[in-house]
């Protein structure tokens, strides 16, 4: 038993693969828990798709995708919100057309460039075993800064989410916070994609803080209990993609919903 779970210590891919499973277990059920309180999953799953062309546009001109993902995923967010204010259209229709169109866009890339070398299996359902050293120092230094970001403005975030008016009421910066937000639910997503994909990185931003707010208080617990469950699941899902010869992202998002189903019927609430 001992054996079988030390194995894939001996290989340094799979010490990669664990170590970038920690850090992004821990980052999306922090970002996560805004992400489920402020009801912004679609704007969550538009992020993850429209990281594609900033992926596909890293693999054509032979830098690291992830470094381009980051400003594609900011400018969509950016994007969304300059047609929100702008057309005077709701934001989960602005979301629907701005996923669908870069979406296609990345496919669209894709098909012109003859697969530009990618691994697109990998792209949109994740295979966190092919992490390089390049990523895990990219992938690294976003939850460092993530992480800083959410310390410094934990308060105005919190207040913002859970009272926008009042927050406004004091002073406080409403319309720039929720774009901070919008900003690591980025970062979020670009740390993520190569673990999960692009396909199921919602799974991962949403379930274990779903999970958590179940079984969590209060807030800053859900952020807590959902980063530990994070880390299990993640850790979970990196075995059963090793073991199985899965690819990590199904791995991970059927161990997640597994336990989401388990708490959601232990706990007997109605899971917002």
């Amino acid at each position: 038993m001992i054996e079988t779970i030390l194995e894939p210590f001996q290989y340094d891919f799979m010490i990669r693969a664990f170590i970038v499973s920690i850090g992004i277990g821990i980052l999306c059920p922090m970002v996560g828990s805004y992400v489920v309180v402020r009801r912004l999953a679609f704007m969550g799953d538009a992020l993850s798709h429209t990281a594609l062309p900033g992926l596909v546009l890293g693999y054509l001109i032979g830098l690291n995708p992830l470094i381009l993902a980051i400003p594609a995923c900011i400018l969509t967010a950016f994007t969304i919100g300059f047609l929100r204010t702008r057309t005077g259209l709701s934001e989960d229709t602005s979301i629907g057309i701005v996923l669908a169109g870069l979406f296609a866009l990345g496919l669209a890339m894709i098909s012109m460039a003859g697969g530009v070398g990618m691994d697109l299996r990998g792209v949109l359902l994740g295979q966190i075993l092919g992490v390089t050293n390049q990523d895990l120092w990219i992938i690294f230094g976003i939850c460092i800064g993530t992480c800083l970001i959410l310390y410094l403005f934990h308060k105005e975030l919190v207040f913002n989410s859970f009272d926008p008016q009042g927050a406004s009421i004091i002073g406080l910066p409403s319309s720039w916070l929720d774009y901070l937000l919008l900003v690591l639910i980025s970062l979020v997503v670009v740390a993520s994609v190569q673990a999960v994909g692009v396909v199921l990185m919602l799974a991962m931003l949403i379930t274990p803080a779903a999970i958590a707010k179940l079984l969590a208080k209060n807030f800053v617990s859900m952020m807590f209990v959902g980063s530990l469950i994070g880390v299990i699941i993640c850790i979970s899902g990196v075995y059963t993609s090793y073991f199985l010869n899965l690819p990590s992202g199904p791995a991970m998002t059927l161990i997640a919903v597994s336990v989401f189903m388990i708490v959601a019927l232990a706990t007997r609430r109605v899971p917002a």
